[in-house]
């Protein structure tokens, strides 16, 4: 690898995610201090501050700011788009219009500030300014998606646009939606002037929650704790087969916690890893693509998630701990996944490993490390929790300050520690000789760059009698003050405890003094509101998508054309959706795809899952689009993550990006069995089954992942490929064998489905299936809702107390509409007609039976498996590490 091949991948970094605009002095400059205003800004409005300030000063602007900061959010975005992504080549230059469209942007968002009191006072009688505002804005929002972006969010956008104003000319359109059409006026209201449109969920949510967790990534990662993730990676992996590419799978998991971008993670990682791929035999396309498809994953890993986790939250209306227990079990299987596919690899290419000062580490003992480590944060996390409870008696809500205390110790004890070790330092990939480093000294060097995680980590999680969990937003905020502290402290303060002098400190050019602090925590700021440039963006044109849905009604358009091609079949649903996932992922932001896709096909998805009388979680639904929009960063032709290895690698980027896309497929099995087997999201499951869960799950994922690679032990035989399938599916799938075997549920019809579910103990569920006809077209449709009954009582009391009334016709269940506020409403009020010529009516209800545990399958699975084990070893022809 050459520095001019790393210089053309930061460069690709640059034009994809962060501006390449290099515009003489003073263009730097003011990009720069509207990068830093941005990030102070955003600590400014998530602190206490501005409270305190209005209540100081009687000043109320101090305060009023943090309910108006989407507007202030999205003009920094705007500005700092059009400033730093040039546009029809003028990377050397800011021409006229670019400071034109900087001022009209900035204006047509903070006019919505400064007017704040005069548009309250006449809601929905937009005056010709504000009309003539929203277009502005409008039209400045979309130049800079097409900078920051390219084209195919614009283009999407736009398209919503022209069904807002052009939907109501169509018939069809209008038979479907019922919408009549959109004035300019009408539109642009809807669209700017209020919280329905692109000032909505999305925007809201990236000012108030993502911008912090982007810039928490950002400080770590120049305060120099991303290298010490790939540093660690490598000392625990390098000297195994195979080595540099699991630490390239390893560090990018680690650092896909904290970032939201493929490209940047590909290249962070990449630049060190690629090289040392290539050094013990991968070829430039494999050892790119292994560091593709461990970047594009990094963004299944919480708590960041590529952002979406924080949007789950808004969208399916759950709690931000819920999201991360969903989301992590797969998380977790599809990077061990990944890890084992290039082990296969390693095994066929029959490849080395780094060698290593010291002692080898095995495959035994890393994971008693891994088992230690995870014991020892369990550990101190509940010492800390009793030593709060121990407190609280003493200074009742006041635990938060001995405990401040305790974590400056720790942070202290552990710099100390770090100053008897080297600093960890970036190693030269281009070196003649490369060693693994020792895990010691490279973990302890750095160790203190995790107090910040925990910090994160604690806050959003730990619950106890006494301490509640922070929101998503307050706990990036505490997280990142820790971080600044780290970023402007860690440097100078080991300088010290190694007997340094004032005035070696000031004359330090080792990167140790504090002036170097201070520069890596400005970078930091700097970096964190560049990489929101395109998520801010992103976010405010993705409003215009909702916002259409919610004033056309375009889910259903959408809906009803994918349920016609898919005609009714949930699989094919599925499939299709992925498709339109990956298709829109190779032009959108991984956070602007989620948004588009999940609101379009989410509810669609659960709908037909109901017809077919398979209850889908929403939380499976948007994790299921979030996966197969990931995997677009690194699909053929257009992934640019795939570019950005390849031109580290001096690869083909088309290649790379085919076999990166071979390796992230094979773990895509996942979403697909988590919508049939909820369990792999911990829906409902105990702490001990999810143990068994989460190995069955593991075991399942590298069989299947055995079966693509055509190696196992050995080669693998095509009939032991069919035998390694079919264990594959009766782990993922064991209900399916067991559902052949005895009837899962007793069909109860009439009268006497009303008198199973008076009989149904209190907690367990019964399945209604409803038959009514569609709102819209007034066909017979159907669907299954789930009930729990909390009570004792008849069938009918138990069904009038969540809002189902029932008359009895003879045989039949007449259903009237659902009370408002009742847990049925929404799901059927507003898709079924309850009061057309054909009667809306429960057809049946459904019991679970009595049955074996389906677990009972995973014994003959396990059997062929261990079948195939024996029948393959004989052919091994090398150790496996």
């Amino acid at each position: 690898m050459t520095d001019t091949s790393v210089r053309s991948a930061e460069d690709m970094v640059a034009e994809a995610d962060t501006g390449a605009r290099n515009a003489g002095p003073f263009a730097a400059n003011l990009i720069f201090g509207l990068c830093i205003a941005w990030s102070l800004f955003q600590l400014y409005i998530a602190s206490k501050v501005p409270g305190v300030l209005a209540q100081a000063t009687g000043i109320s602007i101090f305060a009023n700011i943090v309910a108006q900061a989407r507007f202030v959010h999205l003009a920094f975005a705007i500005a700092l788009a059009t400033l730093a992504f040039p546009i029809f080549g003028h990377r050397d230059r800011i021409p006229w219009y670019d400071w034109a469209l900087v001022v009209l942007g900035v204006s047509s968002c903070l006019y919505l500030v400064i007017f704040r009191f005069e548009i309250a006072d006449r809601p929905g009688l937009w005056s010709n300014a504000d009309i003539v505002m929203s277009g502005i804005g409008m039209f400045v929002l979309m130049v800079a998606v097409f900078r920051s972006l390219g084209l195919p969010l614009v283009i999407i956008a736009l398209a919503f646009l022209a069904l807002a104003f052009f939907g109501g000319y169509s018939d069809w359109v209008g038979s479907i939606t019922n919408y009549g059409g959109s004035s300019f006026s009408k539109a642009m209201g809807h669209y700017w002037m209020q919280t329905e449109g692109i000032f909505g969920v999305a925007l809201g949510v990236s000012t108030s929650m993502i911008f912090l967790f982007v810039l928490f990534g950002a400080l770590l990662e120049k305060a120099g704790g991303g290298n010490w993730f790939i540093k660690v990676a490598i000392a625990l992996l390098g000297s195994l087969r195979g080595g540099p590419a699991k630490a390239a799978v390893l560090s990018s998991m680690m650092t896909g916690m904290i970032s939201g971008s493929s490209i940047a993670n590909t290249v962070t990682t990449g630049t060190f890893t690629i090289p040392l791929m290539r050094r013990i035999g991968f070829t430039p396309e494999k050892a790119g693509a292994v560091e593709v498809a461990s970047s594009t994953n990094g963004q299944l890993t919480p708590p960041v998630m590529g952002a979406a986790a924080f949007l789950m939250v808004e969208y399916v209306n759950i709690p931000y701990i819920e999201v991360v227990k969903h989301a992590f079990l797969p998380a977790v299987i599809s990077y061990i996944a990944l890890l084992y596919i290039v082990h296969l690899e390693s095994l066929k290419l029959r490849l080395e490993r780094l060698t290593k000062p010291g002692r080898h580490i095995g495959v035994v003992m890393i994971l008693i490390l891994f088992v230690t480590g995870f014991l020892a944060m369990a550990a101190i996390t509940y010492a800390v929790v009793l030593f709060r409870a121990m407190l609280e008696p003493i200074t009742p809500d006041a635990t938060i300050y001995p405990a401040l205390v305790l974590l400056l110790i720790a942070y202290l004890a552990l710099l100390f520690v770090a100053s008897r070790y080297p600093d960890v330092v970036p190693d030269d990939p281009n070196s003649r000789v490369v060693e693994a480093p020792r895990l010691t000294p490279t973990f302890w060097g750095g160790a203190y760059y995790a107090l910040p995680i925990f910090v994160l980590v604690w806050n959003l999680m730990v619950r106890t009698e006494t301490l509640d969990r922070l929101s998503p937003a307050l706990s990036a905020f505490w997280a990142t003050l820790v971080m600044i502290i780290v970023a402007l402290t860690h440097r100078p303060l080991k300088q010290m405890m190694r007997g340094a002098t004032h005035s070696h400190l000031a004359a330090s050019k080792d990167g140790n003094s504090f002036d170097q602090a201070v520069r890596d925590f400005v970078a930091g700021l700097e970096s964190g509101a560049r990489n929101m440039i395109g998520i801010g963006v992103a976010t405010g044109a993705a409003g215009i998508i909702v916002g259409t849905i919610s004033l056309t009604g375009a889910h259903q358009i959408i809906g009803q054309v994918i349920e016609t091609i898919a005609g009714g079949n949930l699989i094919i649903l599925l499939v299709l959706v992925a498709i339109l996932s990956l298709i829109l992922g190779m032009g959108l932001p991984t956070t602007a795809n989620y948004i588009v896709v999940s609101s379009l096909m989410a509810p669609v998805i659960v709908s037909v899952g109901a017809q077919s009388g398979l209850i889908v979680p929403l939380i499976a639904v948007h994790l299921f689009v979030f996966y197969f929009g990931i995997l677009a960063d690194d699909t053929p032709p257009v992934g640019l993550a795939a570019y950005a290895a390849a031109a580290i690698s001096r690869g083909d980027p088309i290649k790379t990006g085919i076999i990166g896309f071979s390796y992230d497929i094979r773990t895509a099995l996942l979403p697909f069995m988590f919508i049939f087997n909820t369990d792999l999201l911990l829906i409902d499951v105990e702490p001990v089954k999810a143990v068994f869960v989460f190995f069955i799950s593991l075991i399942a994922m590298l069989v299947f992942a055995a079966v693509t690679q055509g190696y196992f032990i050995a080669k693998t035989k095509k009939w032991e490929a069919v035998v390694l399938v079919l264990v594959v599916f009766m782990l993922f799938r064991p209900d399916f064998f067991l559902n052949q075997w005895q009837e899962q549920y007793t069909e109860a019809r009439g009268p006497a489905a009303l008198t199973a579910l008076g009989d149904l103990p209190t907690g367990s569920t019964a399945r209604l299936r409803i038959s009514a006809p569609d709102f819209d077209t007034g066909i017979v449709g159907a669907t299954t809702v789930m009930l729990t009954p909390e009570t004792e009582g008849s069938g009918s009391e138990r069904l009038d107390a969540v809002g189902l009334s029932v008359i009895e016709d003879g045989d039949m269940l007449v259903l009237d509409e659902p009370f408002p506020g009742t847990p049925y409403f929404g799901q059927l009020a507003n898709d079924y007609d309850f009061y057309g010529s054909t009667p809306a009516q429960i057809e049946f209800i459904e019991i679970e039976n009595d049955r074996i545990a389906k677990e009972f399958f995973f014994i003959p699975a396990l059997l062929l498996l261990l079948m195939i084990v024996a029948i393959q070893h004989p052919r091994a022809t090398q150790r496996p590490f």
